[in-house]
C-alpha cells in the first residue's frame, strides 16, 4: 500500500505553522494511542502513521527536504512503517515532545522520573459555619473546634519509627515509576510496589502505623470579615487534614450562613424592616421609635404619612465586602388600624367620618373618580 502524504494524514495544509502541527498531531494521537485503543491494531497503526509525518514535519530542515523530494527526501520511501523511514536520531529527544503534549495524560512528563517522597497531601475540610446580622455588620473572630486526622506526636508526622529511615524501593529505584516501551515510545506508569510512592516503610511508628498522623480535633480561630455574603467561603490554608508521612496539610473551607433576623431582611448592602404606627401618629405625624442594627433611633413621621411608605435612614445598612462605606437601611411604613375599641372611641370616630369628605381622603377620592370613568 502506498504511503500517504504526511500533510494529508495531519489533516493540514501544506504552510501549516508548527503550532497547528502541533495541535493536529495532538488530536490524533490522543484518538489513536494504543493506550486507549488496546487490541486495536488499526488504531496502533494509525498511531504510528502520523507519529511518523509529525517527527517529519516537526524537524524544519526534515520538513524541507520533504517538501522538496518527498519521502525520498527523509529516508522514508519504503512503504508501512519505520523500517526504512526516517530518522528519529535521539529517541529522548521525541519522548521528550511526547511527555510534553502527554504527560499530564499517560503520566509520562519529564518530571516523573524525579523521587516523588513519601509524603502525600492531606484532604482538605469543609466547615459550615452559623454567624449574625451582626457580625457581617462589625466582622468577627469566631472559634470553631473541627475532628480531623492530625499530624502524629510520636513520629512528627514521618510514619517511621524513632531512629529509622525509609528504603528505597526496589522495584522503581526510587522513583516511584516504572518504564515500558510502547512503541518507540517510552511510557511511565505509578510502581506498583511503593504504590508510586518511591519509598517502603519497614519499620513504621506504631502509634499511627507508618501513616503520619492520627485522629484528633483541632480548635481554629476564624476572622470574619466586614460584609460577607450567605454562602461565603472562606479558605485557610494549611489547615486542613494533616498529611500522609510528613505529606503537607490539606486546607479548611468555612462556608458561612447568615442567621434570619427577627426584624431585618438584607438585599446587598441595604436592610429592609416593617415598622407599624398608630392610626393617629399617620393622620397628624409625629416621632417613633425604629430599630437599626446598633439599637434605637428617631424617626419623624409626616403628617398624612400612608401605609406602605418607604423611608430611608442613610448609611444604617452593612457595608459591602472590604470597603468601609455603608449601605442605607429602608424603612416600610405600615399603619396599624385601631381595634376593639371602647364606646367612646367609637363615637369619636362616628364624629369623625361624619365631619370628613373627600378631601381629606384624596387618594378615596381618585379611586372613585376612576370607578365612574370605568363602570359609569
Amino acid at each position: 500500500m502506498a504511503k500517504r502524504d504526511y500533510y494529508e494524514i495531519l489533516g493540514v495544509a501544506r504552510n501549516a505553522t508548527p503550532e497547528e502541527l502541533k495541535r493536529a498531531y495532538r488530536k490524533l494521537a490522543l484518538q489513536y494511542h494504543p493506550d486507549r485503543n488496546p487490541g486495536n491494531q488499526s488504531a496502533e497503526e494509525r498511531f504510528k502513521e502520523c507519529s511518523e509525518a509529525y517527527a517529519v514535519l516537526s524537524d524544519s530542515e526534515k520538513r524541507k527536504a520533504y517538501d522538496r523530494f518527498g519521502f525520498e527526501g527523509v529516508g522514508a520511501g519504503a512503504p508501512g512503517g519505520f523500517g526504512a523511514g526516517p530518522d528519529f536520531g535521539d529517541l529522548g529527544n521525541f519522548t521528550d515532545l511526547f511527555n510534553d503534549l502527554f504527560g499530564d495524560i499517560f503520566g509520562a512528563g519529564r518530571t516523573s522520573t524525579r523521587r516523588r517522597g513519601r509524603g502525600q497531601r492531606g484532604a482538605d475540610l469543609l466547615y459550615n459555619l452559623e454567624i449574625e446580622m451582626n457580625d457581617v455588620l462589625h466582622g468577627q473572630e469566631a472559634k470553631i473546634t473541627i475532628p480531623k486526622m492530625r499530624s502524629c506526636q510520636t513520629c512528627n508526622g514521618s510514619g517511621l519509627r524513632a531512629g529509622t529511615r525509609p528504603k528505597s524501593c526496589s522495584r522503581c529505584q526510587g522513583t516511584g515509576q516504572v518504564f515500558f516501551q510502547q512503541g518507540f515510545f517510552r511510557i511511565s506508569r505509578p510502581c506498583d510496589a511503593c504504590g508510586g510512592l518511591g519509598e517502603i516503610v519497614s519499620d513504621p511508628c506504631g502509634d499511627c502505623r507508618g501513616s503520619g498522623r492520627r485522629e484528633g480535633q483541632q480548635t481554629i480561630q476564624v476572622k470574619i470579615p466586614p460584609g460577607v455574603d450567605n454562602g461565603a467561603r472562606l479558605r485557610l490554608a494549611g489547615e486542613g487534614e494533616a498529611g500522609v508521612a510528613g505529606g503537607p496539610p490539606g486546607d479548611l473551607y468555612v462556608v458561612l450562613s447568615i442567621k434570619p433576623h427577627p426584624l431585618f431582611e438584607r438585599d446587598g448592602a441595604e436592610i429592609y424592616c416593617t415598622v407599624p404606627i398608630p392610626f393617629v401618629v399617620a393622620c397628624l405625624g409625629g416621632d417613633v421609635e425604629v430599630p437599626t442594627l446598633e439599637g434605637k433611633v428617631q424617626m419623624k413621621i409626616a403628617e398624612g404619612t400612608q401605609s406602605g411608605t418607604v423611608m430611608r435612614l442613610r448609611g444604617k445598612g452593612l457595608p459591602a465586602l472590604g470597603s468601609s462605606v455603608r449601605g442605607d437601611q429602608l424603612v416600610r411604613i405600615f399603619v396599624e388600624v385601631p381595634t376593639k375599641l371602647t364606646a367612646a372611641q367609637r363615637a369619636l370616630l362616628e364624629q369623625f367620618a361624619a365631619a370628613t369628605g373627600t378631601d381629606v381622603s384624596p387618594q378615596t377620592k381618585n379611586f372613585m373618580n376612576k370607578l365612574r370613568d370605568l363602570f359609569g
